[in-house]
């Protein structure tokens, strides 16, 4: 029997949070994030963590679980994830999948199966011990050479997961990316797509003061705490928000510069994240120029209604 699941999507700063917790309240429902650095403990400002007010009593999950100096995969999540929704629809709630990582959304709506069956022990170790004379940029360019779209799934820091997806290429000759399965969105749920968005320019505008609120809260002092635990290179400080001020204790950049980086690679992550989600997903798309107002929210409302039929409120 299909599950119900709502997923919602779109760029950052456009207002999924919000939604999502309006949408709990109405359908009875549990926030599951779907981004891919909230799952790290210490990192709430630079990844626009909801707080325990704005939550307004209603569950949230896949935040805080990690340390910044761990790894997390797409796969992890999925391993996470979809046992999650089904625990949920057991106990008669509404899982809302909420965020901006096209992938991890798209790896539960369409079940990715990562195929990873194929072994080669000899081929691996002979990897591994390459990557300690060479290192692990070298490793990384060298599984990005055969299976370019690994990018999107593999960090360069799970070597682990780097030499995983080079054994797979040698054994089969097929790239670890191209054996991913993707089945129809609504082959497993009822699902409710819904994307939000905004024009550009009042988007932009919005991601310069979400910024600039992210400073006045303390986010530079949040970026030296991890800067002080001696955590440059790891994963987690990779996402925007840490790099660029990463940059400004390193002494590379001037603070106003850094600033001037954060919100530029911002924008440009929102752009990337708006396209990604109109070409890889049969997304709904709802307006959010005005916010959420009643009629947008009864747009949207009846939208879910019409995909899941049998949903309690």
């Amino acid at each position: 029997m299909k599950e119900n699941l709502i997923a919602i999507v779109g760029p950052t700063g456009v207002g999924k949070t919000a939604l999502s917790i309006s949408l709990a309240q109405k359908y009875n429902g549990e926030v599951i994030s779907g981004d891919s650095m909230q799952v790290y403990r210490g990192m709430d400002i630079g990844t626009a963590k909801v707080t325990e007010e704005e939550k307004k009593g209603i569950p949230h999950h896949l935040i805080d679980f990690k340390n910044p100096d761990e790894d997390f995969s797409v796969a992890e999540f999925q391993d996470r994830t979809l046992p999650l929704i089904s625990n949920l629809n057991e106990k008669g709630k509404m899982p809302i999948l909420t965020g901006g990582t096209g992938l991890y959304v798209n790896a539960i709506i369409n079940r990715y199966q990562f195929q990873e069956k194929e072994e080669d022990s000899s081929y691996r170790k002979k990897l591994e011990e390459w990557a300690l004379s060479a290192g692990k940029e070298a490793l990384y360019q060298k599984l990005l050479a055969v299976d370019p779209d690994a990018k999107h799934v593999i960090h360069p820091n799970n070597q682990r997961r780097v030499i995983r997806a080079l054994e797979v290429f040698h054994v089969t000759g097929i790239p670890f990316t191209k054996q991913q399965i993707n089945h129809p969105n609504d082959e497993f749920y009822h699902l409710a797509l819904i994307g939000l968005t905004m024009p550009r320019e009042q988007l932009y505008s919005r991601i310069n003061d979400r910024v600039d609120k992210m400073l006045e809260d303390g986010l530079l002092n949040e970026v030296e705490s991890l800067y002080k635990q001696g955590l440059k290179g790891v994963q987690s400080v990779q996402a925007i928000g840490y790099k660029e001020l990463f940059e400004y204790m390193d002494g590379d950049v001037s603070l106003e510069k850094a600033i001037e980086n954060l919100k530029q690679n911002s924008r440009r992550y929102a752009k990337r994240q708006f396209t990604w989600f109109k070409n890889k997903t049969n997304t709904t798309w709802f307006d959010m120029s005005d916010g959420i107002t009643p009629k947008v929210f009864q747009q949207i409302s009846d939208f879910i209604e019409g995909k899941i039929k049998n949903i309690s409120k």
